[in-house]
Formats: structure tokens, sequence, C-alpha cells
């Protein structure tokens, strides 16, 4: 245990709390179990070490680990727990849960046992938590999905730049003057490209040059990893979601055709569905549906990758890929996207948009109430002609 102390103090030590990323403010961090969910890479570790670093006078008081150390192949979470609390440490602070087996059992028994422990747990977006033991911790825990930088946060951690926050209805309603504001002391399209291309993931200011195959041997871990820490599959499956993957960047924006995709995959529907599932589930790919239906054996509509550096790492010559992947992820965080009978985009089965470039008119969308174009290569849009990095903004 004196190991794993040594790391935490260490890790506290190089924790820099310059930029906190949007969700940390939105965390009720008095809850007595706390469950932090997302993408490898999007910043969960920083998260919960700036908490602690902050929060806490008395550093005694709170433990961070990483549940994938290899002290706890011969030792229990349970049994650290028990020495931890009898030293008269209040908070604990679990990492990478979902790589330690019967984690919610382990937990549950803590939240139980210990009533005046607190608990913050993080990992995997694939994390369920409903039904898996008796007494599921859906019932016990404050749940948070973490996303990716938005391009505000970019701005702020890469250029110190702070722009506000806006809403959706803030956009529609006043982008033109919005976009003239923000846009009066600095050149956005820049910093915009760099975004779309290594922004998402906080990790970039450590990689440099090496982001893009950093990336992706960070989806190859996911696939290799992570999906089967939550997931019981083969390893047959493994090969075939990288097969998926594959098959996703040379046609993305892609439009399933299931009859096809199983040939290629050589799976069965049900399979073949489960592992778009899955790879949506895990932040990797984003399917979308039309408004009837919802579910992981029903057809996607269309699938993209999960946010614009993906795209970039896997199809980064399909610009078309790369804009509808950005505008999916700003939205998705606070918004219902369905795939429209026309156009690319609905939100909220209100709003229908078109994506594509400055030139992009609006003839797919003519005579459609509530239609709007994101447009990129822009920095003040015009009329219902918006600019894509506006929507950056969302949080």
């Amino acid at each position: 245990m004196e190991h794993l102390i040594a790391l935490f103090n260490k890790k506290l030590a190089n924790t820099s709390l310059v930029f906190k990323r949007y969700i940390y403010d939105e965390i009720n961090w008095d809850n007595q179990l706390i469950v932090i969910k997302g993408a490898k890479g999007v910043g969960k570790t920083t998260l919960i070490l700036q908490h602690i670093k902050e929060a806490f006078d008395d550093y005694t008081k709170a433990l961070y680990v990483s549940l994938d150390h290899i002290w706890f192949s011969n030792h229990s979470l349970l049994e650290l727990t028990e020495r931890f609390y009898a030293y008269g440490g209040t908070h604990l602070f679990l990492d990478e849960v979902h790589k330690y087996e019967n984690w919610q059992t382990e937990v549950k028994n803590i939240y139980d046992f210990y009533p005046e422990l607190h608990i913050v747990a993080t990992g995997s977006s694939m994390l369920r938590l409903e039904g898996a033991v008796k007494g599921d911790l859906s019932r016990r825990a404050r749940q948070y999905d973490m996303q990716g930088m938005s391009f505000r946060e970019f701005l702020e951690f890469e250029k110190q730049i702070k722009f506000p926050k806006k809403t959706l209805d803030e956009i529609l309603k006043d982008h033109s003057y919005l976009s003239a504001q923000l846009t009066a002391g600095i050149k956005i399209l820049p910093h915009f490209r760099d975004y779309l291309q290594h922004g998402y993931y906080p990790f970039y200011k450590s990689s440099h040059d090496g982001f893009i195959e950093r990336l992706q041997s960070v989806v190859d871990s996911v696939i290799e990893v992570d999906i089967p820490a939550v997931s019981n599959i083969e390893y047959s499956t493994v090969r075939k979601m990288k097969r998926l993957v594959q098959l996703m960047a040379s046609s993305t924006p892609y439009t399933p055709n299931i009859t096809t995709l199983c040939k290629q995959l050589e799976s069965s529907r049900n399979n073949a569905l489960k592992m778009l599932d899955m790879a949506d589930k895990a932040d990797i790919m984003r399917q979308l549906f039309t408004s009837e239906g919802f579910g992981s054996m029903v057809k996607p509509s269309k699938v993209l990758f999960n946010n614009s550096n993906l795209a970039y790492a896997f199809s980064g010559t399909n610009i078309g890929t790369v804009r509808e992947s950005f505008f999916a992820s700003q939205l998705s965080v606070a918004h219902e996207l369905t795939m429209p009978d026309a156009g690319d985009f609905c939100v909220d089965n209100c709003y229908i948009f078109e994506i594509g470039g400055r030139k992009k008119g609006f003839s797919q969308i003519k005579d459609m109430p509530g239609s709007y174009v994101a447009a990129d290569d822009m920095e003040i849009g015009g009329g219902n002609k918006i600019p894509l990095w506006l929507f950056g903004l969302l949080y």
C-alpha cells in the first residue's frame, strides 16, 4: 500500500490546476458514490487529481489508485479500503475500475460497510451499472458522462482564449452577432483546423508529432482491453472489430448495408449489429438512427467516427466525415441526434442541419422548416447559414 501512496503523491505533484474540464464544476463531489464514465484519453484521471489537490488540505484523507496496477494481482480492493479507512482515510478515488474483476460487487460492499467513506470511480464509457449485481449500483451512484474537449475548451487549453459557453438557441438566433463579436480580435479558422485534427483529446500536448499514432494505439487498446473487460467477447470478435474500424475508415459517413457488412466481417447479422453497438458505446463510432427506432439490434441509418480527431486519424482525406463527426460530437452532449429524411442531422426532433463547406447551399433541405446549414471555412454567417466552428461553444 505504501507504494500506491507514493505513486499517488507523485501524480498529485505533477497535476496542474491551470485548466479544468467543463464537467469539473458540474460534479457534486459531496455524494457518497460518484461514477465518472468516459472514453480513454479524455482526462478522467487529471480531473479527479485536480479535485484532490484543490479540495484537501490534508492529502492523507484521500487516496487515488488505478485498479489496473499490479498491486491488485494479489491484493483486493476491500483489503485496501480496510487499511485506508483504519488510518483515517475519508475519500477513495478509484481509476480504471472496469479492469478490476467484480469491481461493482466490492464497491457496493464498501458503500454499504463504510457509510462515512466517499468513493469516486472512473472507467470506460461502456460501464453498465444497472442490474450487474443484486442491489445494483445505479440506485447508489451519481453518474456522470465525460466527453472530450469542446472547441471552446481547446481554445482555453491551447491559447488561453476564453469564450463563453453558448446554448443552441443562442447560436441559432444570434450567430451573426456572436461570431462577429468573437472573431473581432482573433483568426478563428486556423485554430478550428487544429482542433479538428488533434483538439478533442487533452493528451495531444504530450504527444507532439506522434498524436495520430498514439490515438490509433488508444483505439487498439479500447478494442483489445477495455471492450473485453466490460463485454464478454471472444478474441475473434476483437479482430473483427478492428476490421470494422478499417471498413468505416474507407467509407464514412457510412450507410450500412448489413448483408454486405456481414460478409466483410464474416459474421452474423446480430453479431455485426452488436459490434457496431459496442463501437458506439466505446466512443469509437457514432450510430445515427431514424426517429422510429433505436437499439443494439436495429440497423443504424448512418455511422460516423465519434469525433473529428478519430476521423482524421483513420480517414483524414475525407473532410465531409471530419465535419460531420465534429458537429455530432459537440451537439450530442446535450441534444438528441437522429437521421432525417433530408439533410445530415435532425436535432431534438426540431431542427434540420446540412453540413458542408462555405459554398454549401440549401438545395437538399429547401422548404423544410427549421433547417440550417453549418458551414466550414467561414468566420461569420448570415441568415440560416451558420459557421461550423460556432457549434464548438456548446459545452
